[in-house]
């Protein structure tokens, strides 16, 4: 009983903290609290499974998406956030090259889902800034999305070498 204690609380601590990031989030944080959300969560999959992982995701994103005071940001975690839990099954594709299109495969369709939600709700005009501006936008995206792949591989190693011992002692 007392692991099952521990799991809970370790798990709700990390769920708050995920979610305090993304309330707290302001206009020019739209980036930054999301991709700390997923970091801060990073410990839960790799504690305790990506089942666990994920129900601590929804409860993060289901917390955040009513009280953020910047709903974008909430709204990115929502379609950002699940990523950590995928990024194993892509990590473990044969080829580097494979990997590097499933990943902008799934960024691109995640971005393009999102800001078509943002824009119908919105009501903003279907011609907004344009192709060629919303091809630089995918293409910036695309590298903010793998420059955040490349930091939660080097912070899973981070909490592996480092940080878990001074959370879990044996």
């Amino acid at each position: 009983m007392r692991t099952q204690s521990r799991r809970m609380a370790f798990c709700g601590v990390l769920v708050s903290l995920a979610a305090v990031l993304l309330i707290l989030s302001t206009p020019s944080a739209v980036l930054c609290s999301p991709i700390l959300a997923m970091v801060v969560l990073l410990p839960v999959r790799l504690e305790y499974g990506t089942r666990t992982a994920a129900t601590a995701y929804a409860a993060a994103a289901l917390l955040a998406l009513p009280l953020a005071v910047n709903l974008e940001a909430a709204l990115v975690y929502l379609f950002f956030g699940w990523y950590p839990m995928l990024r194993p099954r892509i990590a473990a594709l044969p080829s580097q090259l494979l990997r590097l299109a499933v990943r902008l495969a799934v960024c691109n369709t995640a971005m393009l889902l999102l800001y078509g939600l943002v824009w119908r709700l919105l009501g903003l005009p279907a011609e907004s800034g344009g192709p060629l501006w919303t091809a630089l936008l995918l293409v910036l995206g695309s590298l903010v999305f793998l420059l955040t792949d490349r930091v939660l591989e080097r912070m899973e190693r981070l909490w592996r070498l480092r940080l878990r011992k001074r959370f879990f002692q044996a």
